[in-house]
Parts: structure tokens; sequence; C-alpha cells
């Protein structure tokens, strides 16, 4: 049997992520065979927001598409790439009129005879917690007559409630071949294959210093949550030789009927 695999990772934050994935993404692509890598920008520069630089650097290092969520619009100057480069995603259920798109299909050759094999990446927003916008599960069904049904199509559900991730998990379950949460920074341990196929974690984690909050300032978040305070949040800073990690999920696929076979949490400190 051929088998396919792609790595999924969760939010990259700031400098940190960045050369962490600069760093180590190129040994994983190589040691654990990949096929195709995603990764979510949306925190990408100083912690908030991605500008052009930055989605470069990113897909430099080897990623094929990088989703978005709700800081997407932080950088102002960023929403004319989102219209010009198709690899820059943000989440498909904000309103019309909008910079950019929700997915994409990507084209890449199959590695046993060079056919094309197609994969397509979503990226949608959930509701609860977050800023109101259209209703994910009516943007999804609007769109899925579009897609090639023949792809491996895999999901990011950028969300705050690991209910509304795990219920949107369920009513997609046989639809697409992976659903994977993002926006929390911590990765869950609840990956799984569901009834009907689909792959399944509710949260990635991120690619950026643990030794933080969800790879912010650990004094300046402390602050925040005492005092009630909005001060700016930084990107943590490392401390004690300490370096930035991946984490994200690789899943495996039968290349002959692109469907599920496995899925396991990456986590780079311990490879």
């Amino acid at each position: 049997m051929q088998t396919l695999r792609a790595l999924m990772l969760g939010d990259v934050v700031g400098e940190p992520g960045l050369q962490a994935l600069e760093r180590h993404l190129p040994r994983i692509m190589q040691e654990r065979s990949l096929h195709f890598v995603v990764a979510n920008g949306e925190n990408a520069a100083g912690g908030f927001g991605i500008t052009e630089p930055y989605l470069q650097r990113i897909f430099a290092a080897g990623v094929d598409v990088v989703t978005g969520g709700n800081h997407t619009w932080e950088k102002r100057e960023f929403w004319t790439t989102l219209d010009t480069d198709e690899r820059a995603l943000r989440p498909l259920n904000y309103p019309p009129g909008n910079p950019g798109k929700g997915y994409v299909q990507v084209e890449k050759p199959a590695p046993w005879n060079g056919a094309p094999l197609t994969w397509t990446v979503l990226n949608l927003q959930g509701r609860e917690y977050m800023p109101s916008i259209d209703c994910p599960f009516q943007a999804f069904d609007s769109l899925y007559p579009q897609l090639n049904q023949s792809s491996i199509t895999l999901l990011d559900f950028h969300a705050e409630s690991s209910r509304e991730k795990e219920a949107f998990a369920r009513y997609l379950d046989g639809r697409v071949q992976v659903i994977a949460g993002t926006h929390t920074h911590v990765q869950t341990a609840d990956e799984r294959l569901l009834p009907k196929g689909t792959a399944y974690i509710s949260d990635l984690g991120m690619c950026g210093l643990l030794d933080g909050v969800i790879g912010m300032d650990t004094k300046i978040c402390l602050d925040r949550t005492r005092n009630q305070v909005l001060y700016r949040m930084e990107v943590a800073t490392p401390a004690n030789n300490e370096t930035a990690e991946l984490q994200g999920i690789i899943v495996a696929f039968d290349g002959a009927t692109r469907k599920a076979l496995s899925i396991e949490r990456l986590h780079t400190d311990t490879l």
C-alpha cells in the first residue's frame, strides 16, 4: 500500500516560532517522509498578525499552505497578499467582501508515480467566545459541492471552544480527511480517528517558546490576568538556553482511497 503523510502545525508565535520552524521542519520532513505541510501563521509577526516577509520565511522552511484566524487582519499591509497568494488563507466564514480566500486546492505529484495529487486546505473560524462572524457549518456546506472529492482535505478550525471544535468535527466526519483545531496554543491529547474515518484533534498547540504563557511573555500575561488591565502582549524571550518547539500532528493516508490511517501528535522536544 502506498502511504501519504501530512503535517499540520499549530500557531507560529513570533520570531521564536519562526526560528523553530526553520531549524526543525526540514529535518522532520526528511525523517518522516512528509508529503504536505500546513501551518497556522496568524501570530508570526510579533505575536499578532503576519506580513509578507514572515509568510515567505514560513514557505521557505517547507510549509505548503499557511492558514489564519482572527489575528490575520492585524497587519493591514498583508491584506493585498491575501488576494495575490492563494497559499495564504484566512477563515472562509468571514463575511463576503473581505480580501482573500478560505480554501485552496494544491496539486503535487504523487511520490510513487508522479501523477497529479490534489491536497485541499480549508480554514474556518468558530464563533463561541470569538468575534461574531458567519456560521462555519453553513459556510462549509455551501463550499463542499465545489471541492475535488478525490483530494485529501485538511481543515484548520480556528476556535476557542473545545465543545464547538468537537461538534464541528462530528458534523464533518467522513467528508474531510482531517480536522485540526488551532487558536488556544495548548496542544490537546485527544487525537483520534472518528467513526467515519476523519482524523481529529482539538488543538495542534503552537510553534514557539513553552517557557511563557501561550508563547507570550509570562509577566505581562500574569499582570493582565491579576490586574484585569489589557497590557500589550509581547512574545516570550528565551531563558536558560531554552529553544522554541514545534507542535502539531502527523496524519498518514492510504494513497489509493485517500482515507486517514493514523494520527499522532508531534512535539519536537520528544523527538
